[in-house]
């Protein structure tokens, strides 16, 4: 596999920029960023928004402003007075036509933050296309806090504004960028129907009743899975698309109702091939995007989901730092592998087969007890008992709570296996496996923050595979697939796709799948999953048997996946996949922690458009076109962000 990875060949990285050819129209020459010294002494016509306005009686000066920059505009009443008589009038965020000629700044004036700030347009005629109320928000001061409830209600308003439109016109270059490489490589773009069947794929669908077929609805994609699979029975070989997605769940600052995700699959491949182009394309999109960012590593490292765990506590681990967990059970124990440490949590925990691990923050050694407190309020929070920590101060002093528990050796023991250093605070978690890699995993990633560890520049991206297969649901008992339905099983674990009860719509917790694996891989980038895929299931039988553990009956099956079951009866190839989140991706290349910051028209919170006040009650008729009514309570959901 390693050879394969690397750089596509046949693909050469475009010169992503904001400059185009000509954008000359009726109303420009030239965009408000694009006039350059060398353009002193020619005429040209600009036009936009006045971004600020200076009166100096005989002169005024407009700043005027387009998405490709800005322009200062000089309009003097002894050279143009029925300019200078309109200029009077104009405000910040009037849109104006300006003609004139180019000129080179006084020395001394020049403006080196802008690329235009060598030149100046020295106006003769100046036309107010379209003037402009008060703004509820400053647009000419990007730094300027704004509630974002305001900035959402205004969003054509708040993406005038420079950060908004930089993120955007990112995000553009990147998906520029995701078509080239694909068509470059033998992709074929093809757009799957908004329009489909509900099935079962994590969440919950949103659903649009038919008219034309009372009682029945369509559902809106939740992924276009089933379809590109059946594109894969099609023949189609390299699929693509930039796929608009729903989900009818809870938001965070990560997800929305409707996202947008690089959806792909390819035919005749294993797990190695997909991995192998999905790296290298990764790398040429995010080298064309934004080339002065490094990328930690090449080709990415690649765990097992088992290692991360063991390792990070988390399946999509932050590699920008350290502070891995460390496993302290074997310094805990006598040489019969006895738990002796001396203090009752760690040697009740590891008797009953849990585990004792700890990360190592480095200078918090001196850390106040309110500090403690709080990460231990924090750790029981997320699940944990408490929490408990080792603080080596300078001079080689050892503090903390549980130190008096435990003999030298052991400290010393402790100390050297954390490889912890004067100064360093030692912080341990003594739970079951799960518990304690979810607190540490957890505490390290917000530990790393508070002590700037992770380089912001950095892209690390990382793969997670070999995913366990299933998870046992309890309260509705059946398996459930940790991913895709449709996911394939490692060849040496399929004969674990067996129900041990005998009884063929009676999945056990008992089944051997339990330790079955997947063809799972993920893609994660700086401590956010990026996206998921597989190898899928391409035979009847086997899909089947994977949907019965599910808790899937015969009948049950055809009615939600029929289409793809009929359709491996005519010959399916082998083939598999991945989905990246758009809206993710470039939220990490923009340096952004909610996704909102790189949509164009995101929801909020509770999945409400305060700017079109959507949703909205429909209007009495459309109830009765569809012959529904409204049973509900009419309470709308408060904005929670």
């Amino acid at each position: 596999m390693a050879a394969a990875r690397g750089r596509l060949s046949g693909y050469d990285t475009p010169a992503m920029t904001d400059q185009v050819v000509s954008l000359a129209t009726p109303y420009r020459t030239h965009t408000c960023g694009q006039l350059r010294a060398s353009d002193a002494g020619s005429t040209a016509k600009l036009s936009g928004w006045v971004h600020r306005r200076r009166d100096h009686g005989p002169l005024i000066f407009l700043d005027l402003r387009d998405r490709h920059g800005i322009t200062q505009v000089v309009i003097d009443k002894a050279d143009a007075p029925v300019a200078h008589d309109q200029a009077s009038r104009v405000r910040p965020e009037f849109v104006v036509s300006v003609s004139g000629t180019v000129s080179p700044r006084l020395p001394a004036t020049e403006n080196t933050k802008l690329p235009t700030g060598a030149i100046e347009l020295q106006a003769t005629d100046l036309e107010i296309l379209s003037d402009a109320k008060t703004p509820p928000f400053y647009i000419n001061d990007p730094d300027a806090p704004v509630d974002e409830l305001v900035r959402l209600k205004y969003r054509y308003l708040d993406i005038r504004r420079e950060p908004m439109q930089r993120r955007l016109m990112l995000r553009s270059r990147m998906v520029q960028a995701i078509r080239e490489v694909h068509h470059a490589n033998g992709f074929v773009e093809i757009e799957t129907p908004t329009l489909i069947k509900s099935t079962p794929e994590g969440a919950r669908d949103f659903i649009v009743p038919s008219r034309l077929q009372p009682g029945t609805v369509y559902a809106l994609p939740q992924s276009p899975q089933q379809l590109k699979q059946l594109l894969m029975i099609a023949g189609m070989d390299r699929y693509m698309q930039i796929a608009r997605c729903y989900r009818d769940e809870d938001l965070r600052g990560d997800r929305q109702p409707e996202f947008t995700q690089l959806d792909l699959e390819m035919s005749f491949v294993d797990e190695a091939a997909v991995m192998a182009f999905v790296e290298a394309m990764t790398i040429e999109v995010s080298k064309a995007t934004v080339p002065e960012r490094p990328i930690l590593q090449e080709p990415f490292p690649i765990f097992t989901y088992d290692e991360v765990l063991e390792r990070f506590g988390s399946d999509k681990p932050d590699l920008r730092f350290g502070m891995e967990l460390v496993d302290l059970g074997s310094v805990l124990v006598t040489s019969d592998g006895t738990p002796a440490s001396g203090f009752a949590v760690f040697d009740s925990t590891l008797a009953a087969g849990g585990r004792v691990k700890a990360i190592v923050a480095p200078g918090m050694a001196g850390v106040t007890r309110r500090e403690i407190d709080e990460l231990t309020e924090r750790a029981r929070r997320l699940g944990a008992k408490g929490l408990a920590y080792l603080a080596l101060e300078q001079g080689g002093e050892i503090k903390g709570p549980i130190a008096k528990f435990l003999d030298d050796d052991t400290k010393r023991a402790m100390i050297e296996r954390c490889a912890a250093d004067e100064g360093d605070l030692i912080l341990i978690v003594a739970d079951t496996a799960a518990v304690v890699a979810d607190v540490l995993g957890r505490l390290r990633v917000e530990l790393g923050d508070r002590l700037g560890l992770a380089d912001p520049e950095v892209l690390a991206y990382v793969w997670i595979h070999r995913f366990p297969m299933y998870q046992w649901d309890a309260e509705l008992e059946r398996w459930h697939a940790t991913h895709n339905p449709f996911s394939g099983v490692l060849p040496e674990d399929e004969a674990l796709l067996v129900t041990a009860s005998g009884e063929a719509d009676r999945p056990s917790p008992d089944d051997p799948a339990g330790r079955a694996r997947a063809l799972q891989y993920d893609l994660a980038l700086n401590g956010w999953e990026l996206g998921g895929g597989s190898i899928r299931i391409h035979r009847r039988a086997l899909l089947e048997q994977s949907l019965q553990l599910q808790g899937h009956s015969l009948d049950g099956m055809q009615e939600k996946f029929g289409a793809v079951l009929d359709a491996f009866e005519y010959g399916a190839p082998p083939h598999g996949g991945i989905a990246l989140g758009i809206d993710r991706w470039v939220a990490l290349l923009a340096q952004q922690t909610n996704i909102r910051e790189v949509m164009a028209f995101p929801k909020t919170q509770s999945g409400s458009d305060p700017m079109l006040e959507a949703p909205s009650v429909p209007e009495p008729g459309q109830y009765d076109e569809l012959g529904l009514r409204f049973v509900g309570s009419s309470k709308p959901e408060t904005d929670k962000d």
